[in-house]
């Protein structure tokens, strides 16, 4: 059993490499980087971060464990993509093309922790995390949507993997979305599932905690998460959480004002069926739009599942629904901005059969994330199709000429005049 789960989780196992170019920027015709400014026209990709990750260490830099802590820490993850003889016109062009060579690798060169904040401790008596947060409003402020992106990495991972690919999604954005990548303590290996698992529900409380941080304290007009694979196990609780979290008084629309939560993406999510739909119950009218991408072929998932005894929604087996919580899915995909995604390896070109890494491995489908965190598009201008399955739930499908439609999607982005710059600069 062991072997099996180390050939079925290894998706997660490789180097972080350059993702392949969403396929609505792969002809040259729409630039995403045009209207950057020349301050981000580099190699260097940092992005900010929070960890609840525990530490061995704190002074001169902490060295941080596998064990969850109520503490927040915050600061700047300073990425790089490709080494030193890496040129921005060299990545530009792989950035911007369908190019055959080998995609340069995205590491992690430093950690620049700015913040220590103890689960005790409010914001206005730590002046380090004030600091952290003029930092974050200061970007969103020169950033063009002025929209945060928070990334929740999935099992299996590191710091240098999270940050890494919290730098993709940047990226791919044209460097004009500000992305914090949530870095809480996997284990790292793929051995230690379980270990995650447990890791994870620690990790609850304070990613609520940052997410009431954020409304409270930052100028960002909405706030985004993408939540791949295990991540689920933190945002689906936490949103839950948030849902029953109105102040004395406080209506239902003064909450979702305040929360400010525009969209949320699970990607291949490792949670309970059962548990996901439950939870959503909770949340999903003071959201903008839920979105839950899955392919029911994902091999990953399918050992979840095994090992768990429940079907996960990122491969959604109604057959483990109630009659109550069925009726509510079903309702949810028609009457709320709940879109459930079909990730078809059928229907989308070169997306291998199992595959769960497909929201930056496969073009197609990063295209369709960007559509939606870079121009708020939903499905069905985004280039969907809409499908109805028995008893009426709404799903979305790739269409044969998917590429065609979200690469004129994305022409007026290309087209926008900003002249504004956005940097992680003190």
């Amino acid at each position: 059993m062991t072997l099996l789960l180390a050939l079925l989780l290894s998706a997660c196992q490789s180097p972080i490499r350059l993702m392949p170019t969403p396929v609505s920027f792969r002809t040259g015709d729409v630039d995403p980087f045009a209207q950057a400014g020349a301050k981000l026209l580099g190699t260097e990709v940092p992005v900010l971060y929070v960890t609840n990750r525990g530490a061995v260490i704190e002074k001169p830099e902490p060295i941080h464990s596998i064990l969850p802590s109520e503490r927040l820490r915050m600061g700047v993850a300073h990425v790089r993509i490709g080494d030193e003889y890496l040129d921005w016109e060299t990545l530009h062009r792989l950035s911007t093309s369908d190019d055959a060579d080998e995609r340069p690798l995205v590491q992690l060169e430093s950690l620049e922790q700015m913040a220590s904040l103890d689960a005790k401790q409010s914001f206005s008596d730590s002046p380090s995390t004030q600091a952290f947060f003029a930092l974050l409003n200061k970007t969103l402020a020169a950033s063009e949507s002025q929209e945060l992106v928070i990334y929740v990495h999935g099992s299996n991972n590191t710091i240098p993997r999270g940050a890494a690919q919290a730098a993709q999604l940047r990226h791919f954005t044209g460097r004009r979305m500000v992305v914090l990548s949530f870095l809480w303590p996997s284990a790292g290996s793929i051995l230690k599932y379980f270990t995650d698992v447990g890791n994870a529900k620690a990790s609850v409380e304070p990613f609520v905690r940052l997410l009431e941080l954020l409304a409270e304290h930052s100028k960002a007009s909405g706030i985004n998460v993408l939540a791949y694979s295990a991540g689920a196990q933190i945002v689906s609780p936490a949103l839950a959480q948030l849902g029953q979290s109105a102040r004395p008084g406080e209506t239902r629309e003064q909450l979702r004002q305040r929360l400010r939560l525009n969209h949320i993406y699970f990607a291949a999510a490792d949670i309970d069926t059962r548990r996901f739909v439950d939870e959503l119950k909770l949340y999903v009218d003071l959201v903008g739009r839920v979105s839950n991408a899955g392919n029911l072929n994902d091999s990953a998932l399918r050992f979840s599942a095994l090992v768990n005894r429940a079907s996960r929604i990122g491969r959604l087996d109604r057959s483990d629904l109630d009659a109550e919580q069925t009726g509510f899915l079903i309702d949810a995909s028609r009457q709320y901005d709940f879109d459930l995604i079909k990730v078809d390896p059928q229907s989308i070109p070169k997306l291998p059969q199992r595959s769960h890494a497909f929201w930056y491995e496969d073009p197609w489908v990063s295209s369709d994330l960007l559509g939606l965190l870079l121009l708020n598009a939903e499905p069905q201008r985004r280039g969907l199709e809409v499908q109805h399955a028995d008893r009426g739930a709404r799903y979305w499908t790739f269409p044969p000429d998917f590429d065609l439609r979200v690469k004129q999607l994305f022409k007026p982005a290309g087209e926008l005049q900003s002249g504004q710059e956005a940097g992680l600069s003190k």
